[in-house]
């Protein structure tokens, strides 16, 4: 297993070994034991699927409040996304700074986002399916959001905001000046 650092503290990408031969491939996609050996969190509780049907699908900006903050193990089983991270931890150097991953289903790679971020993708090709697995379970009670296009930010999302399919919710997200960080420095929630 390979691991990558981003500019983003904690924020990593991981790249399984695929062993390959004239009918495919077999990749290892999660081991506890190779987190564990890498200093990566493993205790991963839940997995979700996600499928979009077209490309130019936005989902996020989101994170979930302590005390069910969740990091993210997110990977592209089909089709290619842009896989976007936010750093939204009270204290660090890196608040509000973001990094994006191309995540595809021929790169195999995943992308770990820690507690204390906020994390969205958008679609770069049709038909995809994202799978991540969540280190604490669904609490929409302490779910919280920005707009994917919010100024502050300035992700470049690498398609035009009026060309995007958004949800609802997303659509009605807060901004990032609005938005008042649970978090600590450590990701957890965070002491005045």
């Amino acid at each position: 297993m390979k691991v990558e650092k981003t500019k983003l503290d904690g924020c990593v990408i991981v790249t399984p070994a695929r062993h390959g031969d004239n009918r495919g491939f077999f990749s290892e996609t999660f081991s506890t034991r190779a987190m564990e050996q890498a200093g990566l969190p493993s205790n991963f509780v839940q997995d979700n699927l996600s499928r979009s049907a077209t490309r130019g699908t936005v989902r996020g900006l989101h994170c979930q409040a302590p005390p069910h903050a969740q990091a993210k193990l997110v990977r592209c089983l089909r089709g290619a996304i842009l896989d976007v991270a936010v750093d939204v931890r009270h204290g660090s150097p890196t608040y509000g700074e973001w990094v994006a991953v191309e995540l595809s289903d021929d790169n195999g790679s995943a992308l770990l986002v820690p507690e204390g971020f906020l994390h969205g993708f958008v679609t770069l090709t049709d038909g995809v399916d994202v799978f991540y697995k969540c280190s604490d379970h669904y609490a929409p009670e302490t779910e919280m959001s920005v707009r994917f296009d919010d100024p502050d930010i300035g992700i470049d999302w690498g398609i035009p905001p009026d060309q995007v399919t958004l949800s609802s919710k997303d659509a009605d997200a807060g901004s990032m000046a609005a938005f008042v960080t649970p978090f600590g420095l450590d990701g957890g929630a965070r002491h005045s």
